[in-house]
């Protein structure tokens, strides 16, 4: 039997004024053609065993409603258990970006109560890496913890959304927001026992505009939260630049195959297109197309999402571009996202730079 139930936290934003994360919450952004950044916690704890799972929404829940909608795909349309969509609230006065706020999680303490796994798994959808929640579980019991969080160390100055606990010896001392080179980063995923947690949402009433692990800071010394190391692919989404690396990232196939092991696939919304289709002509390198492309140009080290066609005499290269875009002859796009049904004008150069990637906004 799980000895879990997993909970997502969906109705935050990130501190960047980025237009592409305009409109559309951040665990609804299209990623590597096929993906929705949502789709990674959700199939890490589908992967582990968890058949209850609750997403917290944000206002704008459309898109990722339509996503997820029952939760088929993940197996999660269930009887018992399942997928249940949750209502967000309103942001309290937490400066640090809150993405536990503690609000949400009284406003949806049934969930906790009515299920009767031990554990809780917390997560958001704003870091990219395939986490083996079993062994994580299994770290937390070992370790004695009453929370156990993942986290890895910095390998540069990171985004000032990022968290960092300061640890002695894999216990947590403090938390702060921004990470800097060699510190502990944060990746959003906790292990925490379902009745503590309830007990910290009655004992934290009344600082509930808090985040769960802003609140605990004046507590690290009384409650034993030990640190789990994640030593492969993780890659934070919370601007323009990150987003477009990571999808870049993954044009290199070792680092696709670290982030799908076998046995801990990422699952999606299945969509029913026929294959891509690559015509007389068409110069392809270094790129994921995917399905329903029709490609009669070039595309060079970039990834292309769903039903897009790039015409001939057309260049798309070192680009993200999402679903539904048209490329019309002649077109040239370097250095760019292309939201979703765009119809770029033949002879049209869209470019950007490496240290700032153009953003075309959709439709």
């Amino acid at each position: 039997m799980p000895k879990a139930i997993g909970l997502i936290t969906c109705n935050y934003t990130t501190s960047s004024k980025d237009d592409v994360f305009l409109g559309r919450p951040v665990a609804s952004m299209p990623f590597l053609g096929r993906y929705r950044l949502v789709d990674f916690p959700l199939s890490n704890m589908v992967n582990a065993g968890i058949r209850n799972v609750g997403m917290i929404m944000p206002n704008n829940y459309r898109s990722l409603v339509d996503h997820v909608g029952s939760g088929k795909d993940w197996n999660l349309d269930r009887k018992n258990g399942g997928l249940f969509i949750m209502p967000g609230t309103a942001f309290g006065t937490s400066r640090t970006g809150a993405r536990f706020l503690i609000r949400d999680l009284v406003q949806n303490r049934e969930f906790l109560t009515k299920n009767h796994e031990r554990y809780v798994v917390l997560s958001t959808a704003n870091f990219i890496c395939n986490v083996d929640i079993r062994a994580l579980i299994a770290k937390h019991e070992a370790s004695g913890a009453h929370i156990t969080v993942l986290c890895k160390k910095a390998s540069c100055d990171g985004n000032i959304d990022v968290v960092t606990f300061e640890a002695e010896d894999g216990r947590v001392k403090s938390m702060r927001q921004g990470v800097k080179f060699g510190e502990e980063a944060f990746l959003d995923y906790a292990i925490i026992e379902r009745e503590l947690l309830l007990e910290l949402l009655d004992a934290f009433a009344a600082v509930d505009h808090l985040d769960l692990f802003e609140a605990l800071n004046s507590e690290y010394g009384r409650f034993r939260v030990m640190i789990a190391e994640f030593d492969g692919y993780m890659k934070p989404i919370f601007d323009k630049a990150s987003y477009f690396q990571a999808n870049i990232d993954l044009l290199d196939a070792d680092v696709l195959d670290e982030l799908t092991p076998s046995g801990r696939h990422i699952l999606t919304k299945a969509h029913d297109n026929p294959p891509a289709k690559y015509e007389p002509g068409a110069k392809v390198s270094n790129a994921l197309v995917s399905s329903g492309d029709r490609i009669f140009g070039s595309v060079q080290s970039s990834v292309l999402g769903r039903n897009v066609v790039v015409e001939a005499g057309a260049s798309v290269r070192h680009s993200v571009i999402m679903q539904g875009v048209v490329v019309k002859a002649g077109a040239q796009i370097e250095n760019a996202i292309i939201d979703k049904n765009n119809v770029v004008p033949a002879g049209t150069e869209l470019r950007g730079t490496d240290g700032d990637i153009l953003y075309l906004k959709k439709n």
